[in-house]
């Protein structure tokens, strides 16, 4: 029983030296769907896009008029993916945007 004992402490002692064995997904970012970026439409207001979207991962400090939306995942093994969007406004309204993503059912605003 004793024998058992050391060989099974031994086992879980040694089973954590080893790197590797597990590792998390690390997402980052802002989550953007295809469905999200169908509903944009130019003429849009912040307040809109902002309902749709979700606030931007990153916005431009001396003019509102582009927004980033950053979206990274390292999964425990393999490459890193990034996806982004950048919505572009003029006088408070939706214009065009760019990025990894384009709409399905109509041309790109």
């Amino acid at each position: 029983m004793r024998k058992i004992l050391i060989l099974l402490s031994a086992t879980l002692l040694l089973s954590g030296c080893f790197p590797g064995v597990y590792k998390i997904d690390i997402p980052q970012g802002n989550v953007v769907t295809q469905e999200m970026v169908d509903q944009l439409r130019p003429g849009m207001t912040h307040n809109q896009v902002r309902y749709i979207m979700g606030t931007p991962l990153v916005t431009d400090t001396f003019t509102d008029n582009r927004w980033d939306y950053l979206y990274s995942l390292k999964p425990g093994s393999g490459p890193r993916v990034q996806e982004r969007i950048t919505l572009y406004f003029e006088e408070g309204v939706l214009v065009r945007f760019s990025g990894d993503f384009k709409p399905t059912g109509a041309t790109n605003p």
